[in-house]
Order: C-alpha cells, then sequence, then structure tokens
C-alpha cells in the first residue's frame, strides 16, 4: 500500500522548526521522527523512509497516525522514571577506543565527532542514552578535549624521523656545542596581501568581516633562527624563491657574524639545488648543514615564528597595498631581532624536548663506551 499525503506549508514549517529545536538539543529520536514525517509529505514510500530513519514500516505508520492525532503533541518523548543507564568502567574504556579511532572507523560518513554522533554511537554500542548536553563533560571525564585538527603527510617515514630524532639530532647538537657555532633552524614564508582570516571574538550572529582587495601578491621572507639564542636572521623580498636568492641571504648572514655556522634546513628545492650545493661546498669551512627528515616541519622550531607573525600581524587586517603589507610583517620581524629571549619563548616545549631526546642518545653512547 503506498501512501500518498501532503502537509500545507504552514505544517511544514512548523515541523521543519521542530527538527531543528530537536537537532539543536541533540534529540534523536524526535530528529528521526520529524525526517519520516517529512519525506512521507515529499511522497517518499513508507519502506525507503523506514530505511532512511532505521525503524520498521510499521513504525512509519504509527508515527503518521500519532501525528495527524495530535499534531506536534505527539512529538514529545516523556522522561522514565527511575535513575538513567551508565555506562560501566569496561564500556567506558571501549568509548575511549572507538572515539580515538575516529567516526569513519565508526561507520560514520564524516572525520569529525560531535555530541550528537557521540551520543548516537553511546546508544548503538551500548544502550545508553544520554543527553547531548552530557556528552562534551563525558568526554572531558575521559580525558579528551574539543580540538581542531592539524595535517601530517601520507608521505611520512616514521623510520627515518625516529633514526633522525634519535641519531642525527643528537649529533648535530653535540657538534655545534663542540665548535662554538650558531645552530640556525631556516625555513621560509610567504605572507598573502590579499589577506589571512583567523579566530577572533565577536558578537553571536554578527561574523566579522575583513575587506580584501584579492592582489595574488605574496611577501616572501627567509628565515633562520638560533637554537642557543633565539638570534633571528630574516630577510623578505618580492620574488620568488630561488637557489640564487637564498644563497645571497646565507651570504649577509655569514658576513653578520664570525662563528662557524650549524645549519638544519627543509628539502625545498633551492635548498638541495646544483648551485646552492656549490654554495655549500665554497663555505664549508665556516658553514655545516644538516637535512630535516621529509615532510617534518613539526621538527623545526621556526615554524612556531611564522605563526606566531601571522596571528598577530597579518590575520584578519586589510592592506590596501603591498608596502603595507611589508611594514606590518617586517615590524614583526624587526621585534623578534630585538627580543630573542622572546624566539626562545616561541619555540616552548620544543626545545625541552629536542634536549632530553639529545641528553638520551649523549647517554647512551657514554654508558657504551664506558663499557667498551
Amino acid at each position: 500500500m503506498r501512501i500518498r499525503i501532503q502537509f500545507c506549508r504552514a505544517t511544514v514549517k512548523e515541523l521543519t522548526a521542530a527538527w531543528q529545536r530537536a537537532l539543536r538539543r541533540g534529540d534523536r529520536r524526535v530528529v528521526a521522527r520529524v525526517t519520516a514525517l517529512l519525506l512521507l509529505a515529499d511522497q517518499h514510500a513508507a519502506a525507503a523512509v523506514a530505511e532512511r530513519v532505521g525503524m520498521g514500516v510499521s513504525t512509519i505508520y504509527d508515527w503518521l497516525h500519532a501525528f495527524l492525532s495530535t499534531r506536534c503533541a505527539s512529538l514529545v518523548y516523556h522522561t522514565s522514571p527511575g535513575r538513567p543507564a551508565k555506562l560501566t568502567p569496561t564500556q567506558k574504556q571501549r568509548l575511549c577506543g572507538l572515539v580515538s579511532a575516529g567516526p569513519e572507523a565508526a561507520g560514520y560518513a564524516t572525520g569529525c565527532w560531535n555530541s550528537a554522533i557521540i551520543q548516537d554511537l553511546i546508544q548503538r554500542e551500548f544502550g545508553v542514552l544520554y543527553s547531548v548536553a552530557y556528552i562534551a563533560e563525558l568526554l572531558g571525564n575521559l580525558g579528551f578535549s574539543y580540538q581542531k585538527a592539524r595535517f601530517i603527510s601520507d608521505h611520512l617515514d616514521e623510520e627515518r624521523r625516529a633514526h633522525w630524532r634519535a641519531a642525527e639530532w643528537p649529533t648535530i647538537l653535540r657538534a655545534a656545542r663542540r665548535r662554538g657555532a650558531l645552530l640556525l633552524f631556516g625555513d621560509e614564508a610567504s605572507f598573502a596581501q590579499w589577506g589571512s582570516l583567523g579566530y577572533t571574538w565577536a558578537p553571536r550572529g554578527q561574523q566579522p568581516l575583513v575587506p580584501t582587495g584579492g592582489k595574488r601578491k605574496g611577501y616572501k621572507v627567509f628565515g633562520l633562527i638560533d637554537y642557543f639564542t633565539g638570534r633571528l636572521f630574516a630577510h623578505g623580498h618580492e620574488g620568488r624563491f630561488t637557489a640564487e636568492s637564498y644563497c645571497a641571504f646565507l651570504t649577509t648572514v655569514l658576513a653578520a657574524t664570525d662563528q662557524p655556522l650549524v645549519l638544519v634546513q627543509d628539502g625545498a628545492r633551492y635548498h638541495t639545488a646544483k648551485d646552492t650545493q656549490a654554495f655549500f661546498a665554497a663555505q664549508a669551512d665556516r658553514l655545516t648543514v644538516y637535512q630535516l627528515p621529509p615532510y617534518s616541519p613539526d621538527y623545526n622550531p621556526i615554524e612556531h615564528l611564522w605563526r606566531n607573525v601571522k596571528r598577530d600581524k597579518t590575520h584578519n587586517r586589510y592592506f590596501p597595498s603591498f608596502a603595507a603589507l611589508t611594514e606590518a610583517v617586517d615590524a614583526a620581524l624587526a621585534h623578534f631581532r630585538a627580543y630573542p629571549a622572546e624566539v626562545k619563548q616561541l619555540m616552548g616545549t620544543y626545545l625541552d624536548r629536542m634536549a632530553t631526546l639529545a641528553d638520551a642518545a649523549t647517554a647512551g653512547a657514554d654508558a657504551l663506551a664506558s663499557a667498551a
């Protein structure tokens, strides 16, 4: 039997408002019920509607008859008497595993958990229905926090990264200390004139608006920071990053110092180009170069500096001219040149973590030497 039913515009509007309220409060039962009614009114077959909301066909008919009889009163579920069910410690442990594995592994077609989905997960897996408002508290008690994800390359060579941490990095650090060298981590950043957006506080319902000229022009900056002191070397220019401009930058750094330089860099093309390698060979008496593992910006502490400059000087700002952009960026770089201690603060726990790795490796090498 095929039911054909049509709701007037006012009824559809009323059901849509009820659906939105139920979604906001995480009441998945009402969401499913209203969804079924709207699908029936849109001429979907009862069997298809039942499959869509995960119910039996007879339940769909019951919902329809109840709505025709009592209207929106049929959408109200009364709270059952007695204490609500709780997850056992074993169930909580399993829930932690399910959440850590991600929503896709649990069968949801999304990469992001939210409270409503986790509410559904708990009811599906354990038969316990928590208020969606309680989900955040539950997850907090289980050691979770609401965080923004970050990208990680699918080309990562974890074995190579582990070797760099355990063997190459301690060797680099010991060599720099022994020679009294500057231990420089290098990288480049581009700051766009058309602007960049970041989080900020604003009145509810009033999204901040930032003008943009849409000019596809960027300010390119070479940078080096000293691991030991936080000293910053930086140079900006309008052109592309090339082997020639990279070597010119390093030449100014060599001229500004009289210490040996130990340079740690990534595998950008202009870092490894033939002309750059020839420059390194010509400066080998003062300049020693090491490569970071591929796709490992998290091992380069200058990334913290770039993020800080963008957050404080370019996010949510309008630059009507290229000169306005360069002035803002250069002012931030000048500040960090004058206050190297702040650069060290930006490196944060990176310094402690990397020093711990180096000390552990040194202790192991000393123990082996003593045993021999």
